[in-house]
């Protein structure tokens, strides 16, 4: 008999990883807990002209700090940017230069693309593209960094959802001192710029705080 999961429970397991990978995945940092009311949001795949500047005013309008994960040619391309991150207090992290998948890529290779993204970004913090990283280039790459992943992902990528559900996927899953996951590139534009204000109403009214993960 095989297990049919419904597709609204196959959402739930890719919003919020279930609780057996995290317990098992230890030297990855999923979650910080708190038991104040803060929310840690990261923006992966950034900077880009056409999005991070209305993302950077659009925290500004709540006070809002959040971290962006960079990828290192976007950096070198638009550094003004990325210091624009910086100036307003967020803070930021390495999230490659090339955008390498790490399940198909050599992990020499895999690796010295992250320490050549270290060049443009100033951070111990690493999140790896798509999550995907080998165990070796992780045991290399700890040494040097916190691999940070997230208790929710927002989804914010995929066209193929209505903008509500990214704000349902975020609200029906945070928790204090979760990190949620969006993206500051095209692909999230549309979703992004209807569910990032919205929820960052939504928690500001509930008494929570939005600050950057610490280096």
């Amino acid at each position: 008999m095989k297990l049919r999961l419904t597709k609204k429970f196959q959402l739930s397991l890719i919003v919020k990883p279930p609780g057996l990978i995290r317990t098992f995945s230890k030297n990855k940092i999923w979650k910080i807990d708190s038991e104040d009311k803060v929310l840690y949001l990261t923006f992966d795949d950034g900077p880009v002209p056409e999005i991070t500047p209305w993302v950077i005013d659009t925290l500004d309008d709540f006070g809002a700090k959040a971290t962006f994960f960079c990828v290192g040619d976007n950096v070198r391309k638009h550094r003004d940017i990325y210091n624009q991150i910086l100036i307003k207090g967020h803070q930021v992290g390495n999230h490659t230069y090339s955008h390498l998948n790490g399940f198909r890529t050599g992990i020499r290779r895999y690796v010295l693309d992250v320490f050549k993204a270290k060049k443009y970004i100033d951070s111990k913090l690493f999140r790896p593209p798509y999550g995907r990283i080998r165990a070796f280039a992780q045991k290399i790459l700890r040494t040097r960094f916190k691999i940070i992943y997230w208790d929710v992902l927002s989804m914010d990528y995929d066209q193929n959802i209505q903008p509500r559900q990214v704000v349902r996927n975020v609200i029906a899953n945070v928790n204090p001192g979760s990190i949620v996951v969006f993206h500051d590139n095209m692909k999230a534009d549309k979703n992004l710029k209807y569910a990032l204000p919205r929820l960052l109403d939504y928690y500001s009214k509930r008494g929570y705080e939005f600050v950057p993960l610490p280096d």
